[in-house]
């Protein structure tokens, strides 16, 4: 499959390596190209192989025999998309053999800085993904195909799109070494830093991007153009480097927007079947990204097909269908998946005539009832008898329909709906953080020398009774059955994955706290009574809370560990030589 990839590797790895070794600062060969990218493969089709893959730079980057056949084939629109010309779009395969290598300390960085929606793939690779198709005469099969793949465990989707735009047409006119001065360039990129913003340049041109952060606000994650009066050329700004254009994304569901967004929250199974994999891939993408800033902890596939290693663990009738959404373009799977709960198809985009609306949205998907729904000729509609528990809000879609007439930028309409379903998502999210916040111990009952107190359990029941005095009521005005929400919500992928990141979030806090008592304490006056034993048990857990502060990245002050260190010299001054000798060897 990968024949030119094997028959030179080190020869093609060497050019790579040569072109920048001195520039190169990081010991480790393409340390800052694989903060950003895991490889980047061009896949082409082969008369004789199919889909196959022709190059993978680095080229001594690792790929099981599995995920190069899932690359090779979700790299292509399958044949029911007529993709003709240029097309971009983007999949998500299950990374195979578990992880190889521990993670550098740089990603445990990015993802302790990083917003929890936006953290590396831990068991996952993200494929972007530029196609080209058009007639070549030259070819035997008549058209030219071929596909330049970017593989990252980074959510990026904006950012990647917009380089590959730039790099792909490159590309495909003067191939492999335009593609490996493209790699030496992005080997040369600072690291994706939370909260810093970035010129990367590449091919001639400077993108300018913001790297979302923890600490952002969420209103305020976008980049205007700064810091580029020294720059030539101007940098081509982004303003972000993963938020899709929601708006234009969920024209044709405007409409159930909410009940789509309860079946996320609630980590519902659902199969989305779209005309071609950009329109796939996008709804996917956008269906997971409007729970920010909850992170999203279910499976998901922007575009999937039938030739996936995984295609009967989705497709077996013989246990409930996994918490996943599958974006698919074959009509086939349609009856093959048909005992899914909820299926969303999506008709061909139309923007004008007799599929628009006044005003121009395009004609809102119904819902239907399962029993409604043919296997191949499948008309648009949310296929479902999931009944929302909250309220439609019919404003919204009279606002978004105002802007339209009145002829507002899309990217204010999307800013409108974006901050719609992030007052909803906080409004039910807030409740469940307030009763966490009340699970914490308080700071005057840790004690320095004692073990700090837990963390108490979280009862819904007691939560569901809070709701009354601090519920989503005092912040959304939408009405609705939210305790029947939430009693399901309890059972959702995402609740565990929640609750399981906050708890963390909390023991670590907890440990800084005992931390900074311990330092804080006189530690001559503690001595004063204890035994050897005492003093060398001391020495040891002050060490073992020093490598998990930083191991764990604890969030405490530098001032704090050095406080801990003077106060492990300290205990060991006070033992006899003989000791001393053990605990602290030449």
């Amino acid at each position: 499959m990968d024949a030119l990839s094997r028959a030179e590797p080190r020869r093609a790895r060497g050019r790579l390596g040569a072109q920048s070794a001195e520039a190169r600062a990081p010991a480790v060969p393409w340390a800052r190209f694989s903060a950003w990218l895991e490889c980047v493969c061009v896949v082409t089709f082969d008369l004789e192989l199919g889909q196959a893959l022709e190059l993978v730079y680095p080229s001594d980057f690792r790929l099981t025999d599995k995920e190069k056949s899932s690359i090779c084939y979700l790299s292509f629109p399958d044949s029911h998309s007529g993709c003709l010309g240029d097309t971009q779009f983007s999949f998500r395969i299950r990374q195979c053999g578990g992880q190889r290598s521990p993670w550098p300390a740089d990603d445990r960085h990015y993802d302790s800085g990083a917003p929890v929606s936006l953290q590396r793939e831990a068991a996952h690779y993200l494929g972007y993904v530029y196609f080209r198709q058009v007639k070549d005469s030259s070819v035997k099969r008549g058209y030219f195909q071929k596909s330049l793949v970017l593989v990252s465990r980074l959510p990026f989707v904006r950012l990647f799109q917009a380089l590959l735009s730039l790099i792909a047409p490159e590309y495909f006119d003067k191939l492999a070494p335009c593609l490996e001065a493209v790699c030496s360039e992005i080997d040369q990129w600072p690291a994706p830093v939370p909260g810093r913003t970035l010129n990367l340049p590449v091919v001639g041109v400077v993108l300018q991007v913001h790297i979302p952060s923890r600490a952002d606000k969420p209103e305020s994650t976008s980049l205007k153009q700064r810091g580029h009066e020294n720059l030539l050329p101007a940098p081509l700004v982004l303003s972000s480097v993963h938020e899709l254009d929601l708006f234009r994304c969920f024209q044709p569901v405007l409409a159930h927007v909410q009940t789509l967004w309860e079946l996320m929250l609630l980590g519902e199974p659902l199969l989305v079947l779209a005309p071609s994999p950009t329109v796939s891939s996008e709804m996917v993408l956008a269906l997971t990204r409007c729970l920010q800033p909850l992170k999203f902890c279910c499976d998901y596939r922007p575009y999937f097909t039938i030739h996936d290693s995984e295609f009967k663990e989705f497709a077996t009738r013989t246990q409930a269908p996994p918490n996943v959404v599958l974006g698919v373009t074959n009509p086939f799977l349609i009856k093959t998946l048909q005992h899914w709960p909820h299926i969303l198809r999506i008709g061909e985009p139309k923007m004008s005539g007799r599929g628009c609306l006044a005003g121009g949205l395009p004609k809102q998907v119904k819902l239907k009832k399962p029993s409604r729904l043919k296997t191949l000729d499948t008309k648009p509609g949310l296929y479902t008898t999931y009944t929302a528990h909250l309220h439609r809000d019919k404003a919204l879609l009279t606002r978004l329909l105002r802007g339209l007439r009145r002829g507002r930028p899309a990217d204010t309409l999307t800013t409108l709906l974006r901050g719609h379903l992030l007052e909803l998502t906080q409004s039910f999210v807030i409740p469940l953080e307030h009763y966490m916040a009340g699970l914490m111990p308080l700071q005057k009952s840790v004690a320095p020398w004692k073990t700090p107190p837990q963390i108490r359990p979280f009862h819904q029941d007691d939560f569901l009774r809070s709701l009354e005095c601090t519920g989503p009521q005092l912040t959304c005005v939408l009405k609705g059955d939210w305790l029947g929400l939430y009693r399901r919500f309890f059972k959702s992928p995402h609740f565990d994955g929640w609750y399981r990141q906050r708890r963390r979030e909390m023991a670590h806090k907890l440990e800084a706290l005992h931390l900074e008592a311990i330092c804080e304490a006189d530690i001559e006056t503690w001595m004063k009574d204890k035994s050897e034993v005492e003093v060398v048990d001391l020495v040891l857990k002050l060490r073992e809370k020093l490598v998990r502060a930083q191991s764990h990245q604890l969030p405490v002050k530098e001032e704090t560990l050095q406080r801990a260190r003077l106060h492990i010299e300290t205990a060991i001054g006070s033992l006899p030589k003989d000791l001393q000798a053990v605990l602290c060897p030449p």
